[in-house]
């Protein structure tokens, strides 16, 4: 009779929508919202309330950004098709079009807000005023820098000042500095990762494509981007039911571009995966380029072109169950500043 109850209880779990999911979550990414002047960080109203509407009705679990990463970083279940809201910079469209419409659907969020550009008289941006009424009605509040710098292309010396700068009109305003930080541009590299981890941050996000998982590295985290161009509702739903694609051993690990143009790629899957022998790569440079499956977990990504743009993204994707996909992503930026520095 248990085993029979035991049985029902594993079935439930893999059709109920409340299942508990893999210990992963996707996480989406906002700038403006109906500022159509500015398509590639736009996202129009229409597109925004399409989007809204399918997470609210079909059954997906918005949760605070804090929430999910404790539990990835613990090993703690979370609800099936877990999505997170982030807003980038702190554009005043955040108070006069995104918060009611998130707070109506009951949808917390988290802001990542450059601070030198706060209250300063500046229409398109928001003042601390609203910043804190937002923040007392449970919108949270995180870094991303004072100026909203290029930090890959900045001294030590320099960076850790944007942040001083950062926590401490945070402290000052909020009460707090916050434990999570966003990259602006998305652009980091491993100095700019140890910054970040001994300026006292647990987690920071980048703008490259991909689901939180465990093996997610804690400080370049994925979020999917949303703009006018890619938020139409197919591609949301492509997005919103991404599966991880988890990875480890990358290399080289250091989203820093060198000498070595273009970086000969590798890295190995971490759990046993099915199709993987399908697995397509592209960059943002090339398009799709060459990936060989070495034994049965080992992708080698091969390119043929330099890369030519400040920033490059790689996105590596696979089909997976209930022809959801799955999707690693990951940005390289060049070199422009001494190592020395």
């Amino acid at each position: 009779m248990k085993k029979h109850i035991f049985s029902i209880f594993l079935l439930w779990l893999t059709f109920s929508p409340t299942a508990v999911a893999e210990n992963s979550a996707v996480i989406i990414m906002y700038h403006r919202f109906g500022e159509n002047n500015f398509p590639s960080t736009n996202i129009k109203i229409e597109q925004f309330e399409q989007h809204i509407l399918k997470l609210k009705t079909e059954n997906y679990s918005v949760l605070p950004i804090s929430k999910i990463l404790s539990n990835i970083k613990n090993g703690l279940p979370l609800p099936a098709k877990t999505v997170g809201i982030t807003i980038d910079d702190g554009y005043k469209s955040i108070y006069t079009e995104a918060w009611p419409r998130l707070k109506k659907a009951g949808f917390p969020f988290t802001v990542f807000i450059s601070t030198d550009f706060i209250g300063k008289s500046r229409p398109n941006r928001l003042t601390w005023s609203e910043i804190t009424e937002m923040k007392n009605s449970g919108v949270d509040f995180a870094a991303h820098t004072a100026s909203h710098a290029h930090m890959t292309q900045k001294t030590k010396a320099s960076n850790i000042d944007e942040i001083r700068r950062s926590d401490q009109k945070m402290l000052e305003k909020l009460g707090k500095k916050s434990e999570i930080f966003a990259y602006p541009f998305g652009e980091a590299n491993s100095r700019v990762f140890d910054i970040v981890r001994q300026s006292g941050y647990k987690y920071a996000f980048g703008q490259h494509s991909g689901v939180v998982n465990s093996y997610s590295n804690n400080y370049f985290l994925p979020r999917f981007a949303l703009n006018e161009r890619y938020g139409d509702l197919d591609r949301f739903s492509v997005v919103i039911n991404a599966l991880p694609l988890p990875v480890k051993d990358l290399t080289p690990s250091d989203p820093e571009i060198g000498t070595n143009n273009p970086p000969n790629i590798g890295f190995s899957i971490a759990k046993n995966l099915s199709n993987l022998d399908r697995l397509r790569c592209y960059t943002g440079s090339e398009g799709r380029v060459s990936t060989t499956l070495l034994g049965q977990n080992r992708i080698e990504v091969r390119m043929t072109k330099p890369f030519t743009s400040d920033r490059t993204r790689l996105n590596c994707t696979v089909k997976g169950p209930q022809n959801r996909w799955r999707w690693f992503g990951w940005m390289y930026v060049l070199n422009k500043i001494s190592t020395q520095q």
